[in-house]
């Protein structure tokens, strides 16, 4: 398998805000409405969750899920997007949870195959940004004790 794999580009590509826009209008005109249909709500927070703004992410990710809860028949299509948001938000765990779901039912999705490296990377990343706090911390702790100690072997 290549190291980097094309298909997840979804984690990087965002719509313009006149794409996001449009989708936004035709969400809110059915919504005035009284009926939303699923696809024009797919579409909506997929154009969210795409976004590189958080509260965008979110409120798509809240979508897709509705829509996975309320529609069997969406629900494999909602599984990568679900993963994309949740990993788009740093929330790992999720992300790995919904992707893991779209590879149990489709082992040879490329999407869901290079999302599951990003989420890697995503994980691997935020473990060593924790170790380096960690460090830093104990470095900090470390520096602060031996003036401690110093000043108390002065007196």
């Amino acid at each position: 398998m290549p190291t980097e794999l094309p298909y997840a580009a979804d984690a990087e590509v965002s719509l313009s805000y006149d794409e996001l826009e449009v989708l936004r209008i035709q969400h809110e005109k059915e919504q005035a409405q009284a009926h939303v249909t699923v696809q024009t709500k797919f579409n909506y927070a997929w154009g969210l969750v795409k976004s590189p703004i958080r509260d965008h992410q979110v409120e798509g990710v809240r979508l897709l899920q509705e829509i996975y809860r309320a529609e069997p028949a969406r629900r494999r299509e909602c599984l990568y997007y679900l993963a994309l948001g949740h990993y788009k938000m740093g929330n790992f765990d999720e992300a790995k949870r919904f992707n893991a779901l779209l590879l149990e039912k489709e082992p040879t999705n490329m999407q869901a195959q290079s999302l599951a490296q990003l989420i890697d990377k995503g994980v691997a990343r935020e473990g060593y940004i924790g170790m380096a706090l960690a460090g830093g911390a104990a470095a900090i702790g470390t520096i602060l004790l031996a003036g401690l100690v110093r000043r108390a072997t002065r007196r």
